[in-house]
């Protein structure tokens, strides 16, 4: 498949997602040519932070998480920013949209404190992963094998798992995202 054929999903809150780790990787899958989706609890505008704390810019969705289908898409993006990634854990539509995407065996990508979806997804065991710091013990008492770097690719459980630990390590981890929909280099 050409990155251009392929439909990215992102999922995310109306508020509290880290700004760039919303706005970077969709902004480098659209200049690969991929088509991206962004899909939030609500059609509400996304309040975006900056480092959990300070406004970022407002994102308006392209869709509810309700309205969606793992089906229609061949990847997941999850952003971070805690308290994003704290609702996103807790949503049993972001829970199952996610299980469908690994059952599928299609691309999952979290950074920061995205992977918390990962965990309470049940998706984390055996797994090699990375996150936020913060979020090691979560993984590795989730059954995964927790790495400091600035991006992990895991292929091993039947789909690949992409993280990343923080909006510095943007770069690396939308790079693989578009390596795994077969845009080479990325």
């Amino acid at each position: 498949m050409a990155i251009q054929d392929t439909n990215v999903l992102v999922l995310t809150t109306n508020y509290g997602t880290e700004q760039d780790e919303l706005v970077k990787p969709v902004s480098a899958l659209l200049d690969a040519g991929a088509h991206v989706v962004v899909a939030a609890q609500s059609a509400e505008p996304v309040q975006t932070l900056v480092s959990d704390h300070d406004p970022g810019q407002r994102v308006t969705p392209d869709t509810t998480l309700d309205e969606v289908s793992a089906a229609d898409y061949d990847a997941v993006i999850v952003p971070g920013g805690t308290l994003n990634a704290d609702q996103l854990r807790t949503d049993e539509t972001a829970r199952r949209l996610v299980a469908e995407f690994a059952r599928d065996g299609k691309p999952i990508a979290a950074i920061c404190h995205g992977p918390w979806l990962l965990v309470d997804s049940e998706l984390a065991e055996g797994r090699e992963l990375t996150s936020y710091p913060s979020l090691r013990s979560d993984l590795t008492n989730a059954g995964a094998t927790w790495h400091d770097k600035e991006v992990v690719v895991d292929s091993t459980g039947g789909s690949t798992l992409i993280t990343s630990r923080n909006p510095g390590d943007l770069d690396a981890f939308s790079a693989a995202i578009i390596r795994s929909l077969g845009g080479g280099e990325g």
